[in-house]
């Protein structure tokens, strides 16, 4: 897949460190400062990815990934100081794909960052369509429809359906959503499965086939 990764740090010397590992791992990099050179790199380049500060100089870093996720359906990936609960939430429900803190492992980010290349490659051409119910899944397609009308989902949203549906009628536990999902372990916990999954049922509409089994997961209703 051609594209370069973005990668907007304002630390001159973390942004060299994220460049070094991400081009020793094959990845072409352009590096920016602020939120503004970004948004001008993102206009001009075929973005792969985006890793993404929160603390920049001039734009607050959750605008910059609002702006980043409206132009363009790119993963992004927050790597930040910022280690609260509700930050990483904010992160996740404007579309970032992943969010690590500082201090970080360069090697477990370039883990992450394919990780999540991973969850948006598309199927294989011999994939089959889903349905349940009122649920059409097109795999290769990565199309979902409820009642005949398509419903838009992004890359993350879409394979934690898929997981559930394949899994039809049983529970499945949130430690599974995230290591089928996420692919890999994730500073976020079980409480980014529970974001997503609320995201993914206001899309649904309703009545909702994803029901909550306390303490333990989701399970989706067989029709």
């Amino acid at each position: 897949m051609s594209g370069v990764a973005l990668v907007v740090e304002d630390d001159e010397a973390i942004g060299a460190l994220v460049g070094a590992y991400l081009e020793q791992a094959g990845f072409g990099v352009v590096r920016e400062c602020n939120g503004a050179d970004a948004l001008e790199t993102a206009a001009r380049e075929q973005l792969r990815f985006v890793v993404l500060d929160l603390g920049l100089p001039d734009v607050d870093g959750f605008e910059l990934c609002r702006r980043l996720r409206g132009s363009a359906d790119v993963p992004i990936l927050i790597l930040t100081a910022r280690d609260e609960e509700a930050d990483r939430i904010i992160g996740l429900e404007l579309g970032a794909d992943d969010y690590v803190t500082k201090p970080f492992s360069p090697r477990e980010l370039v883990a992450r960052v394919r990780a999540v290349l991973r969850r948006a490659e598309p199927l294989p051409p011999d994939a089959q369509t889903i349905e349940l119910g009122e649920l059409c899944i097109e795999l290769r397609r990565r199309s979902v429809a409820v009642a005949g009308a398509e419903v838009e989902l992004r890359t993350l949203e879409f394979e934690l359906l898929t997981e559930l549906v394949r899994n039809a009628g049983r529970v499945v536990t949130r430690d599974r959503l995230l290591e089928r999902v996420w692919g890999v372990s994730f500073a976020g916990g079980t409480r980014t499965v529970d974001v997503h999954i609320a995201q993914l049922r206001k899309k649904l509409g309703s009545p909702n086939p994803i029901q909550t089994v306390r303490g333990v997961g989701y399970r989706i209703l067989e029709a």
